[in-house]
């Protein structure tokens, strides 16, 4: 899953990573700070972190999926207990 980071405390919501971006218009949000969304148009080239002036942004491939890591953690959870002595 991939997954793109802004940290918001860097990010001065100048909008290079939205200008730049070849789907810019259709990922990036731009208020006071940037905000990545519709993941499915980009194309992982990263220029957005590249060219971003605060170094604010951060791009993860293979970033694990919230869902499948909860399910990895409780399945992770249940084997310990079935280890564990009665």
């Amino acid at each position: 899953m991939l997954k793109i980071e802004v940290d918001k405390d860097k990010c001065t919501g100048c909008g290079e990573c939205k200008e730049i971006c070849p789907k810019g218009q259709k990922i990036w949000t731009i208020n006071k700070t940037a905000h990545a969304s519709n993941l499915e148009y980009c194309h992982v080239c990263t220029i957005c972190a590249s060219r971003c002036p605060e170094d604010a942004i951060t791009v993860i491939r293979n970033a694990p999926d919230d869902e499948e890591e909860k399910k990895r953690i409780k399945k992770s959870k249940e084997d310990t207990r079935e280890k564990l002595p009665l």
